[in-house]
């Protein structure tokens, strides 16, 4: 469902630079220490929705840095209005879009990349515009060190066997594979929104890790 529309969501990001830094193309190379003033590990979600994966893996593991991306300002909104409830000073959030990361990280300032519950975009058409499309796995590598992860999780099936293929094509290490998350025996799992209504209706979820 398309999120509706808020004009004010800008200027409402713009009022919380604590959490939304402005012109992120500045702190190109320096996040860790700039922004998060450590040097802890930097790992981002591309497409974070409503930000409840990054606040509650933020809240988790206080010696991570996190940033959430979202390129929809209405949406980011919630995840906005999470992290100030949270009170997480390990998270930031992004509304820019995933092509750009070269332009706002470093090569190997990233240590891994999250993608929950990316839109299917199930057409042939639309394939390009599949978060694990080569032209995306392409850009993670840009702002990944030499082993980077990039941890993948979806309700959608035939999404999941498409980025297996494509992960495989890219050459990419294939490190952890689950049909079904939540009977699994894997530990610390932190679910999205859509993950919490998906599995209680009975559908399971994909997941998997692969490596550069």
């Amino acid at each position: 469902m398309r999120a509706r529309n808020k004009p004010w969501a800008e200027d409402y990001l713009l009022k919380h630079p604590e959490y939304v830094p402005a012109e992120p193309e500045t702190f190109k190379g320096s996040w860790k220490a700039a922004v998060f003033g450590n040097d802890n590990e930097l790992h981002i979600e591309v497409g974070s929705g409503k930000g409840r994966f990054i606040t509650e893996m933020a809240k988790m593991h206080p010696d991570v840095n996190y940033i959430a991306i979202e390129l929809s300002e209405s949406i980011a909104i919630t995840a906005l209005d999470r992290m100030i409830e949270a009170g997480v000073p390990n998270a930031r959030l992004l509304t820019i879009n995933a092509e750009i990361l070269g332009d706002v990280f470093e090569q190997g300032e990233v240590d891994r990349v999250y993608l929950n519950f990316s839109d299917p975009w199930p057409k042939t058409r639309h394939e390009k515009r599949r978060l694990t499309f080569k032209k995306f796995l392409d850009l993670y590598k840009t702002v990944l060190p030499e082993h980077g992860e990039i941890h993948f999780k979806t309700d959608n099936r035939g999404l999941f066997e498409y980025s297996l293929q494509s992960f495989s094509a890219y050459g990419l290490l294939l490190t952890y594979v689950s049909l079904d998350l939540h009977n699994s025996d894997f530990e610390g799992n932190v679910m999205t929104e859509y993950e919490e209504k998906f599995s209680s209706m009975g559908q399971p979820i994909y997941r998997c890790e692969v490596r550069y």
